[in-house]
C-alpha cells in the first residue's frame, strides 16, 4: 500500500471519528442516584420531613450540534422521609414509597469533561398511611401526580463512567412539594 494513501486514510478516519468522541453527552446511559430529600405537606401547616433518596435512572440523549443533546430520562427512587404522629391513642405514620419519573432533558458540554443539563417532566409519588390503634393496624396507599424540574452537572471519568450532582424540585397534587440534592454515578454507552 502506498504510504501517502495510508497516511491520508488514517487522517480521514481520525477526522471522521473526532465528532463522535468529542460529544460525550449523547447516547444511552444508566445511573445510580443517592442524596438528600426534603418533603413538605402544606396541608399540614407546612410540615416537612427530611431523609435520604436513593434509586436508579436511565436515559438516552441525541446529539444536536457539536456539544449539545436532547434526551429522555426515566427514574425510579425511594426515600426514607416520612412522618410519625400520635393522637388519642392512635399511632400514625405516613411514609413516602416509590417515586417514578419520566421527562425531557437538554444537555450541553461546557468543558472537555464537564456537561450541564436541565430537565423537566412528570413524576408520580407513592404514599402509605398506617394507623395503629391497639392491636388493629389499617394501611392505606395513595399516589400523587406532579411535575419536576431539575438542574445538574456531570463530570466525565475514564471510559463511559461519570459523576454527577443535581438539584431537583417536584410539586405534586394535594399540596405536596419536594426538594432534593442528589449525586449520581453513571455509565454512558
Amino acid at each position: 500500500m502506498n504510504t501517502k494513501l495510508f497516511v491520508a486514510a488514517v487522517a480521514f478516519a481520525a477526522v471522521v471519528a473526532t465528532p463522535a468522541n468529542a460529544n460525550s453527552v449523547s447516547g444511552p446511559r444508566v445511573e445510580a442516584v443517592i442524596g438528600w430529600d426534603s418533603v413538605s405537606l402544606e396541608s399540614q401547616g407546612d410540615d416537612s420531613a427530611s431523609g435520604m433518596a436513593y434509586g436508579f435512572g436511565a436515559g438516552y440523549d441525541l446529539a444536536v450540534g457539536g456539544r449539545s443533546a436532547i434526551g429522555i430520562d426515566v427514574e425510579g427512587t425511594n426515600s426514607t422521609s416520612g412522618w410519625n404522629y400520635r393522637e388519642d391513642g392512635v399511632r400514625s405514620s405516613l411514609d413516602l414509597t416509590r417515586d417514578l419519573y419520566v421527562g425531557a432533558r437538554f444537555t450541553t458540554q461546557v468543558a472537555q469533561d464537564v456537561a450541564l443539563y436541565a430537565k423537566v417532566g412528570y413524576t408520580n409519588l407513592g404514599l402509605k398511611l398506617r394507623d395503629k390503634e391497639g392491636n388493629t393496624t389499617t394501611t392505606t396507599t395513595a399516589h400523587a401526580d406532579g411535575v419536576r424540574g431539575a438542574l445538574g452537572a456531570q463530570y466525565q471519568l475514564n471510559g463511559g463512567a461519570y459523576l454527577g450532582a443535581e438539584y431537583r424540585y417536584s410539586n405534586y397534587e394535594a399540596n405536596i412539594s419536594r426538594n432534593q440534592v442528589v449525586g449520581t454515578l453513571g455509565w454512558r454507552f
